[in-house]
C-alpha cells in the first residue's frame, strides 16, 4: 500500500475537501442570509397593531375664556386652536416650527404653538391675536403695525402682533437693537421688517403703550 504524497510546503493548490469545506460554508451562510431576510419581509407585512390614544377631556384657557375639549394627547395647542375652537389667526408656516407665525402667549411667554400639546397647557393662560382686539377697540400694537404699513401679505403678521405684545410687556422702554434681537424668532419672506420694527419702536418711545 502506498503511502499518501505529502504535499509540498510551498503548495498553495485546494485539497478536494478543503474546496467543499468552503462552499458547504459559503451555501450555509448564503441560507441564514435568505432565511433572515425572507423573516425580515414577513414581519414587514404583517399589520401594524397599533391604536391611538383615546380622546380626553381637556379644559383650556383662551383669551380669558374656558373652553372643554374632547381632545387626542397627540394634538398640538395650534391645531386646537384653529380646528377646535376656530381661531385661526395663528398658523403652520412649515413643519420645523422656527418662522414664528403661530406665536402665542402662554403666561406671559411668546411660544410657538405648534411646539406645545394642548394637554401640556391646560390651566395655563393663553392668548392669541383674536384676545388683541374686541371691535373697534385694538391693541396699541395692530394699530401701529397698520400705521407704520408692516404686513406686506399678512399671512405672518398675527403672529408678530402677538410676538411684538409680549416683547412689549416684558421690555417697554427697549432700543432698536434689543427690538430686533427681542424679534428674532420671527420671520416675514415679504420683508416687512422695517415696518414692524419702527412699529415697536415707535410704541416704546410711550412706554410700551
Amino acid at each position: 500500500m502506498r503511502d499518501r504524497e505529502k504535499p509540498n510546503a510551498g503548495d498553495t493548490s485546494l485539497s478536494r475537501r478543503a474546496f467543499l469545506q468552503g462552499s458547504g460554508a459559503a451555501v450555509a451562510a448564503t441560507a441564514v442570509a435568505t432565511a433572515a431576510t425572507e423573516t425580515a419581509v414577513a414581519e414587514a407585512k404583517k399589520p401594524l397593531r397599533l391604536k391611538s390614544a383615546e380622546p380626553q377631556d381637556v379644559v383650556l384657557t383662551v383669551n380669558g375664556k374656558e373652553y372643554r375639549l374632547k381632545i387626542e394627547p397627540r394634538v398640538t395647542l395650534l391645531d386646537a386652536l384653529r380646528n377646535d375652537l376656530n381661531l385661526t389667526g395663528a398658523k403652520e408656516v412649515s413643519d420645523v416650527s422656527n418662522d414664528g407665525a403661530d406665536t402665542v402667549i402662554i403666561d406671559g411667554k411668546a411660544v410657538y404653538a405648534s411646539t406645545r400639546l394642548a394637554i401640556e397647557v391646560e390651566g395655563k393662560s393663553i392668548t392669541t391675536v383674536e384676545g388683541l382686539s374686541e371691535g373697534k377697540n385694538v391693541d396699541e400694537v395692530i394699530s401701529a403695525f397698520v400705521k407704520h404699513d408692516a404686513t406686506q401679505c399678512g399671512f405672518c403678521t398675527p403672529g408678530f402682533v402677538v410676538a411684538v405684545r409680549a416683547f412689549l410687556n416684558k421690555h417697554p422702554g427697549a432700543n432698536l437693537e434689543q427690538i430686533q434681537k427681542g424679534l428674532g424668532g420671527n420671520l416675514c419672506r415679504c420683508g416687512t421688517y422695517d415696518g414692524v420694527t419702527k412699529a415697536a419702536l415707535e410704541l416704546c418711545k410711550k412706554g410700551g403703550a
